[in-house]
Protein backbone atom coordinates (compact mmCIF):
# COMPACT_ATOMS: atom_id res chain seq x y z
CA UNK A 1 0.00 0.00 0.00
CA UNK A 2 3.14 2.11 0.78
CA UNK A 3 4.47 1.88 -2.69
CA UNK A 4 1.56 2.12 -4.16
CA UNK A 5 1.08 5.57 -2.50
CA UNK A 6 4.81 6.38 -3.46
CA UNK A 7 3.68 5.80 -7.16
CA UNK A 8 0.64 7.98 -6.67
CA UNK A 9 2.85 10.60 -5.27
CA UNK A 10 5.38 10.42 -7.92
CA UNK A 11 2.74 10.89 -11.04
CA UNK A 12 0.38 13.95 -9.62
CA UNK A 13 3.96 16.43 -9.21
CA UNK A 14 2.93 19.51 -10.59
CA UNK A 15 4.98 20.68 -13.33
CA UNK A 16 5.21 24.46 -12.33
CA UNK A 17 6.48 23.61 -9.33
CA UNK A 18 9.28 21.67 -11.26
CA UNK A 19 9.91 24.76 -13.02
CA UNK A 20 9.35 27.18 -10.29
CA UNK A 21 12.25 25.29 -8.84
CA UNK A 22 14.50 25.22 -11.60
CA UNK A 23 14.12 29.15 -11.98
CA UNK A 24 15.05 29.13 -8.53
CA UNK A 25 18.18 27.73 -8.92
CA UNK A 26 19.04 29.81 -11.68
CA UNK A 27 19.01 32.94 -9.89
CA UNK A 28 20.77 31.62 -6.85
CA UNK A 29 23.47 30.60 -9.29
CA UNK A 30 23.52 33.98 -10.72
CA UNK A 31 23.50 35.71 -7.31
CA UNK A 32 26.50 33.54 -6.50
CA UNK A 33 28.48 33.90 -9.89
CA UNK A 34 27.87 38.06 -8.91
CA UNK A 35 28.51 37.91 -5.58
CA UNK A 36 32.04 35.96 -6.05
CA UNK A 37 33.06 36.38 -9.24
CA UNK A 38 36.73 36.82 -8.30
CA UNK A 39 36.76 33.24 -7.00
CA UNK A 40 34.36 32.09 -9.79
CA UNK A 41 37.41 32.89 -12.24
CA UNK A 42 39.23 29.66 -12.45
CA UNK A 43 35.43 28.17 -12.60
CA UNK A 44 35.06 29.67 -15.51
CA UNK A 45 38.37 29.54 -17.05
CA UNK A 46 37.41 25.80 -16.48
CA UNK A 47 34.17 25.72 -18.01
CA UNK A 48 35.87 27.98 -20.79
CA UNK A 49 38.37 25.36 -21.76
CA UNK A 50 35.81 22.94 -21.61
CA UNK A 51 33.24 24.75 -23.91
CA UNK A 52 35.60 26.69 -26.23
CA UNK A 53 37.37 23.97 -27.92
CA UNK A 54 33.75 21.86 -28.22
CA UNK A 55 31.98 25.27 -29.69
CA UNK A 56 35.27 25.61 -32.20
CA UNK A 57 34.50 21.90 -33.13
CA UNK A 58 30.47 23.18 -33.51
CA UNK A 59 31.11 25.60 -35.66
CA UNK A 60 33.82 23.70 -37.62
CA UNK A 61 31.21 21.07 -38.05
CA UNK A 62 28.43 23.60 -38.77
CA UNK A 63 30.42 25.22 -41.67
CA UNK A 64 31.58 21.97 -43.45
CA UNK A 65 28.32 21.12 -43.43
CA UNK A 66 26.86 24.51 -44.23
CA UNK A 67 29.93 24.07 -47.57
CA UNK A 68 28.65 20.57 -48.22
CA UNK A 69 25.12 22.20 -48.88
CA UNK A 70 26.52 24.81 -50.72
CA UNK A 71 28.23 22.34 -52.41
CA UNK A 72 25.30 19.90 -53.08
CA UNK A 73 23.32 23.01 -54.31
CA UNK A 74 25.54 24.03 -56.93
CA UNK A 75 25.78 20.75 -58.00
CA UNK A 76 22.42 20.62 -58.39
CA UNK A 77 21.83 24.15 -60.29
CA UNK A 78 24.67 23.02 -62.73
CA UNK A 79 22.89 19.68 -63.19
CA UNK A 80 19.91 21.29 -64.02
CA UNK A 81 22.22 23.82 -66.43
CA UNK A 82 23.43 21.12 -68.16
CA UNK A 83 19.95 19.33 -68.86
CA UNK A 84 18.76 22.68 -70.46
CA UNK A 85 22.05 23.31 -72.31
CA UNK A 86 21.93 20.26 -73.38
CA UNK A 87 18.26 19.71 -74.43
CA UNK A 88 18.85 23.30 -76.09
CA UNK A 89 21.88 21.53 -78.26
CA UNK A 90 19.27 19.18 -79.26
CA UNK A 91 17.25 21.27 -80.22
CA UNK A 92 20.03 23.08 -82.42
CA UNK A 93 21.35 20.17 -83.37
CA UNK A 94 17.36 18.97 -84.85
CA UNK A 95 17.01 22.61 -86.16
CA UNK A 96 20.23 22.16 -88.31
CA UNK A 97 19.25 18.99 -90.10
CA UNK A 98 16.42 20.11 -90.67
CA UNK A 99 18.02 23.52 -92.62
CA UNK A 100 20.86 21.13 -94.28
CA UNK A 101 17.92 18.49 -95.32
CA UNK A 102 15.99 21.92 -96.40
CA UNK A 103 19.53 22.96 -98.56
CA UNK A 104 19.35 19.66 -100.05
CA UNK A 105 16.10 19.48 -101.70
CA UNK A 106 16.50 23.02 -103.08
CA UNK A 107 19.82 22.39 -104.93
CA UNK A 108 17.80 18.99 -105.88
CA UNK A 109 15.06 21.49 -107.65
CA UNK A 110 17.27 23.97 -108.33
CA UNK A 111 18.87 21.52 -110.47
CA UNK A 112 15.95 19.81 -111.99
CA UNK A 113 14.56 23.46 -112.91
CA UNK A 114 17.83 24.15 -114.30
CA UNK A 115 17.43 20.67 -116.45
CA UNK A 116 13.77 21.45 -117.13
CA UNK A 117 14.68 25.32 -118.76
CA UNK A 118 17.41 23.21 -120.89
CA UNK A 119 14.57 20.74 -122.02
CA UNK A 120 11.79 23.45 -122.27
CA UNK A 121 10.06 21.73 -125.20
CA UNK A 122 9.27 18.75 -123.29
CA UNK A 123 6.64 18.25 -121.34
CA UNK A 124 7.86 16.41 -117.75
CA UNK A 125 6.81 15.37 -114.05
CA UNK A 126 9.14 15.62 -111.25
CA UNK A 127 9.63 12.31 -109.19
CA UNK A 128 11.73 10.66 -106.20
CA UNK A 129 13.51 7.67 -106.37
CA UNK A 130 12.68 5.76 -103.46
CA UNK A 131 13.96 2.75 -104.37
CA UNK A 132 16.94 1.38 -105.47
CA UNK A 133 20.46 -0.21 -105.14
CA UNK A 134 23.04 2.03 -104.40
CA UNK A 135 25.80 -0.85 -104.78
CA UNK A 136 24.89 -1.36 -108.28
CA UNK A 137 24.99 2.55 -109.39
CA UNK A 138 21.11 2.64 -109.53
CA UNK A 139 20.63 0.37 -112.48
CA UNK A 140 17.08 -0.28 -111.98
CA UNK A 141 15.33 1.71 -109.56
CA UNK A 142 11.44 2.92 -108.43
CA UNK A 143 10.46 6.28 -108.40
CA UNK A 144 7.35 7.65 -106.80
CA UNK A 145 5.19 8.80 -109.69
CA UNK A 146 2.95 6.68 -111.96
CA UNK A 147 0.42 6.00 -114.74
CA UNK A 148 -1.93 7.93 -111.90
CA UNK A 149 0.69 10.87 -112.50
CA UNK A 150 0.05 10.49 -116.08
CA UNK A 151 3.75 8.10 -116.93
CA UNK A 152 3.43 5.35 -119.17
CA UNK A 153 6.30 2.77 -120.45
CA UNK A 154 9.24 4.02 -122.26
CA UNK A 155 9.06 7.77 -121.40
CA UNK A 156 12.57 9.26 -120.55
CA UNK A 157 13.91 9.42 -117.23
CA UNK A 158 16.47 12.63 -116.67
CA UNK A 159 18.64 13.65 -113.74
CA UNK A 160 21.62 15.84 -113.14
CA UNK A 161 22.39 17.02 -117.22
CA UNK A 162 21.16 14.55 -118.78
CA UNK A 163 19.40 11.01 -119.46
CA UNK A 164 19.36 8.44 -116.64
CA UNK A 165 17.19 5.54 -118.89
CA UNK A 166 13.43 5.11 -119.20
CA UNK A 167 10.33 3.70 -117.83
CA UNK A 168 10.15 -0.72 -118.36
CA UNK A 169 6.99 -0.67 -116.11
CA UNK A 170 4.29 1.39 -114.78
CA UNK A 171 1.84 1.13 -112.31
CA UNK A 172 -0.55 3.48 -110.97
CA UNK A 173 1.11 4.96 -107.85
CA UNK A 174 4.79 4.33 -109.04
CA UNK A 175 7.38 3.31 -112.14
CA UNK A 176 10.05 1.14 -112.29
CA UNK A 177 12.94 2.66 -114.21
CA UNK A 178 16.16 1.08 -115.71
CA UNK A 179 19.22 3.27 -116.84
CA UNK A 180 21.53 3.55 -119.42
CA UNK A 181 24.51 2.03 -117.08
CA UNK A 182 22.89 -1.44 -117.02
CA UNK A 183 24.77 -4.09 -118.86
CA UNK A 184 21.48 -4.63 -120.93
CA UNK A 185 20.95 -1.42 -122.12
CA UNK A 186 21.70 0.33 -125.65
CA UNK A 187 20.85 3.75 -126.84
CA UNK A 188 21.43 5.00 -130.26
CA UNK A 189 23.46 7.99 -129.85
CA UNK A 190 25.02 10.92 -131.88
CA UNK A 191 27.56 13.21 -131.52
CA UNK A 192 26.51 17.25 -130.97
CA UNK A 193 29.71 18.66 -132.82
CA UNK A 194 30.09 16.15 -135.54
CA UNK A 195 26.88 14.23 -136.20
CA UNK A 196 28.43 10.91 -136.33
CA UNK A 197 26.16 8.01 -134.71
CA UNK A 198 27.40 5.54 -132.38
CA UNK A 199 26.03 2.93 -129.66
CA UNK A 200 26.07 3.73 -125.99
CA UNK A 201 26.11 0.40 -123.78
CA UNK A 202 25.60 0.17 -120.31
CA UNK A 203 28.24 -1.77 -118.47
CA UNK A 204 28.33 -1.87 -114.55
CA UNK A 205 31.65 -3.49 -113.85
CA UNK A 206 32.84 -0.03 -116.10
CA UNK A 207 30.62 2.26 -114.30
CA UNK A 208 33.11 1.53 -110.98
CA UNK A 209 35.50 4.22 -112.41
CA UNK A 210 32.44 6.35 -113.27
CA UNK A 211 31.86 5.64 -117.13
CA UNK A 212 30.63 3.42 -119.41
CA UNK A 213 31.01 2.27 -123.53
CA UNK A 214 30.83 3.74 -126.91
CA UNK A 215 31.18 1.70 -129.69
CA UNK A 216 30.07 1.53 -133.61
CA UNK A 217 31.36 4.64 -134.19
CA UNK A 218 32.86 5.39 -138.15
CA UNK A 219 36.47 4.98 -137.98
CA UNK A 220 37.17 8.22 -139.61
CA UNK A 221 35.05 9.90 -137.33
CA UNK A 222 37.34 12.41 -135.75
CA UNK A 223 36.01 12.89 -132.16
CA UNK A 224 38.03 14.34 -128.85
CA UNK A 225 37.94 13.47 -125.24
CA UNK A 226 34.80 15.72 -123.74
CA UNK A 227 32.71 15.59 -127.00
CA UNK A 228 29.21 15.61 -126.05
CA UNK A 229 27.02 12.77 -126.89
CA UNK A 230 23.06 13.34 -127.47
CA UNK A 231 20.39 10.85 -127.91
CA UNK A 232 20.04 10.38 -132.21
CA UNK A 233 16.87 11.22 -134.02
CA UNK A 234 16.65 7.28 -134.97
CA UNK A 235 16.75 5.84 -131.35
CA UNK A 236 13.25 3.82 -130.93
CA UNK A 237 12.30 4.75 -127.41
CA UNK A 238 14.58 7.86 -126.60
CA UNK A 239 13.81 11.35 -127.60
CA UNK A 240 16.61 13.62 -129.94
CA UNK A 241 18.66 16.15 -128.28
CA UNK A 242 19.30 14.08 -124.60
CA UNK A 243 22.61 14.60 -123.58
CA UNK A 244 23.99 11.43 -122.50
CA UNK A 245 27.47 12.02 -121.78
CA UNK A 246 30.74 13.00 -122.92
CA UNK A 247 33.32 10.81 -125.13
CA UNK A 248 37.32 9.96 -123.59
CA UNK A 249 39.53 7.45 -125.07
CA UNK A 250 38.28 7.15 -128.42
CA UNK A 251 40.38 4.52 -130.73
CA UNK A 252 40.17 2.20 -133.66
CA UNK A 253 39.28 -1.45 -133.03
CA UNK A 254 41.12 -4.20 -134.20
CA UNK A 255 39.20 -4.62 -136.76
CA UNK A 256 40.07 -1.24 -138.17
CA UNK A 257 36.35 -0.62 -139.39
CA UNK A 258 35.22 1.06 -136.52
CA UNK A 259 35.93 3.23 -133.78
CA UNK A 260 35.31 2.68 -129.82
CA UNK A 261 36.07 4.16 -126.48
CA UNK A 262 34.80 5.39 -123.27
CA UNK A 263 31.49 7.70 -121.91
CA UNK A 264 31.62 9.80 -118.79
CA UNK A 265 28.03 10.16 -117.95
CA UNK A 266 25.86 13.59 -117.53
CA UNK A 267 24.24 12.19 -114.54
CA UNK A 268 25.42 10.89 -111.47
CA UNK A 269 24.51 7.23 -111.06
CA UNK A 270 25.93 6.84 -107.20
CA UNK A 271 23.13 9.45 -105.91
CA UNK A 272 20.26 9.72 -107.43
CA UNK A 273 17.10 11.10 -105.61
CA UNK A 274 15.25 13.16 -107.70
CA UNK A 275 14.30 12.53 -111.47
CA UNK A 276 12.46 14.44 -114.22
CA UNK A 277 10.17 12.02 -116.71
CA UNK A 278 8.98 13.38 -119.90
CA UNK A 279 5.68 12.81 -120.40
CA UNK A 280 5.49 11.74 -123.88
CA UNK A 281 6.60 8.98 -125.81
CA UNK A 282 8.29 8.48 -129.03
CA UNK A 283 5.79 7.56 -131.70
CA UNK A 284 7.11 5.06 -133.63
CA UNK A 285 5.57 6.82 -137.00
CA UNK A 286 7.69 9.53 -136.03
CA UNK A 287 10.90 7.17 -136.04
CA UNK A 288 9.53 5.73 -139.64
CA UNK A 289 9.26 8.95 -140.82
CA UNK A 290 12.70 10.27 -139.67
CA UNK A 291 14.10 6.75 -141.47
CA UNK A 292 12.22 7.44 -144.73
CA UNK A 293 14.04 10.40 -145.39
Amino acid sequence: RNIAMRKKTKMIIDPKYILIAISVICAILIVVSFKFQDKMGPVRSIVGDVVTPMQKGINTIGVKISDKIDYINSVKKLTDENKSLKQKLDETNAENKLLQQDKYELENFRKLYDLDEQYANYPKVAARVISGEPDNWYNEFIIDKGTSDGLAKNMNVMAGDGLVGRIVEANKSYSRVRSIVDDSSEVSGSFLKTSDKCIVEGNLSMMKEGKIKITGLDRDAKIKDGYEVVTSQISSVYLPGILIGYAKNIKKDATNITQSGELIPAADFSSLDMVLVITKVKNSKDLEEILSK
